[in-house]
């Protein structure tokens, strides 16, 4: 937890000054010598200088506007942050305080970088050290309480959905997943109801069922459901998160080399809107939000469903099944089908759907279609902004449904080698009737290397953007 204060008997504990000037520094931290060397380090465009004061060191952290936009000037401090805990670490530094004494959003932004670099998935190591850094610290007179909730909230639900996203399948079941969920919603007060294979059974969807077929373990549909008292939204806003919780491709299996090594991420999507629910909710932002999780592992096995399959969906629509590997559609079809239930103001969907949209857009951002009116649009890719979870956006135009038409079915689930992602979201458009978003991750939600703040592996990457839009709706 990030604290305001640290304990009277902390001594042990490193000091960080965020500074915008190079020419003003306060005489109660530092002697006139340490001033001056500290000016002279800034002038040889020093961006971070070390004093070491015996019984503590001290760093001054010049954070520079170089950019015009305000979104790159804050993703610098976040990076600044990053470099920060990789020092913190390095020399074993317990507790930190941060002194931004003027600053707030660049104290909030850096603050948020140097957690999250502190995060670490160590739960299978046997051996190797854990970061020393325990705790930290962060002053400022223009931050308020509002502003300390929140900001721990985004870091513990962003390591939260890494955490999920890290999980291996021999842990991360569909039925483990559900659990997993139901435990968020325990901590946060949001009513979790978890349906089992019987009842998705009795439901009819077909989608989530044809999946399914492949594997020895069950499917589940998890619905979250937040309404506090006094909630300011008429209709709800419903989150959809695809929780693949492994793909092997099916039948259609991978042919890549390596590509199936990381499918445990393919839930990327569910750890999501499931911790973005959460944040939410622990944030106490007085908004009535659903969040759908259809889960299920994708295997060749069983009576697994095959390509040629006819499959009728919980909409009661048909999909003829042409590539087995393009299983998340199929699960998240009966999923926006059952949003519809909510007469929802907007429908948020967070998938890792394609390798195209990954092709295009790395892990630098993710693609982003939308029918919902311009304004939300607008106020989407501002918040994409303002967190640094960016979306590029791509058409969804009526010519690309014809390249899902089937010959024997209603439509069928690929639409041939060119434009995967745009197809992808023109077979989800099928299923809705309101208002929608959708999110292809493929690129964003795991990374290979550690790319800054983000780590290595889970990224999170969903949570944060859609707690900022979704908080600013109040």
């Amino acid at each position: 937890m990030i604290k305001n204060k640290l304990a009277d008997n902390n001594s042990d504990y490193s000091l960080v000054i965020l500074t915008t000037s190079a020419s003003k520094f306060d005489a109660s931290v530092f002697s006139a010598d340490e001033i001056k060397y500290v000016k002279d380090e800034l002038k040889n465009k020093k961006s971070l200088v070390a004093v070491n004061q015996y019984n503590r060191m001290v760093y001054v952290c010049l954070l520079e506007n170089k950019s015009k936009e305000q979104s790159l000037y804050m993703e610098s401090c976040r990076k600044a942050g990053h470099q920060m805990t990789a020092l913190l670490n390095k020399t074993n530094v317990k507790s930190v305080l941060i002194e931004a004494r003027g600053l707030r959003q660049e104290a909030l932004c850096f603050t948020e970088g140097l957690a999250l670099a502190n995060y670490q998935f160590r739960k299978y190591k046997t051996s190797g050290n854990n970061n020393s850094l325990e705790v930290i610290a962060l002053h400022s007179n223009k931050l308020t309480d509002k502003d300390l909730l929140w900001l721990n909230t985004m870091v513990d639900a962003t390591c939260k959905a890494r955490d999920l996203v890290n999980e291996p399948v021999n842990y991360l079941t569909a039925t483990q997943l559900s659990n997993e969920m139901v435990k968020l919603g325990k901590q946060a007060g949001i009513k979790v109801t978890v349906l089992n294979k019987k009842e998705i059974e009795k439901t009819g969807m077909g989608g989530l069922l044809a999946v399914n077929k492949g594997s020895q373990d069950p499917p589940t549909f998890t619905i979250m459901e937040y309404k506090p008292a006094g909630h300011k939204n008429k209709k709800p806003f419903v989150l959809v998160g695809k929780g693949v919780v492994y793909d092997t491709g099916g039948l259609s299996l991978k042919p890549t080399a390596n590509s199936m090594d990381y499918m445990k991420c393919d839930m990327g999507g569910a750890a999501a809107v499931g911790c973005a629910i959460y944040a939410l909710a622990k944030a106490k932002i007085p908004l009535h939000i659903v969040a759908l999780i259809p889960a299920t592992d994708n295997r060749p096995g069983e009576n697994a469903y095959v390509p040629g399959d006819v499959i009728k969906m919980y909409s009661g629509k048909t999909v003829e099944v042409l590539n087995t590997d393009a299983e998340g559609r199929m699960i998240l079809a009966d999923a926006l089908h059952h949003a519809k239930k909510y007469d929802p103001a907007l429908v948020m969907e967070f998938s890792t759907l394609t390798g195209s949209a990954s092709s295009a857009l790395s892990k630098y951002a993710c693609a982003f279609l939308t029918t919902a009116d311009q304004n939300q649009n607008t106020a989407l890719k501002k918040s994409a902004a303002n967190v640094y979870e960016r979306v590029v956006e791509f058409p969804m135009w009526d010519e690309y449904g014809e390249l899902i038409k089937s010959d024997v079915a209603d439509i069928k689930n690929v639409g041939g080698p060119a434009a995967g992602m745009i197809t992808a979201a023109k077979f989800l458009e099928h299923f809705i009737d309101y208002p929608y978003m959708h999110f292809d991750i493929a690129g964003t939600a795991f990374v290979h290397a550690e790319d800054s703040y983000r780590g290595k592996g889970g990224t999170g990457f969903g949570v944060r953007l859609i707690s900022e839009f979704l908080k600013n709706k109040i």
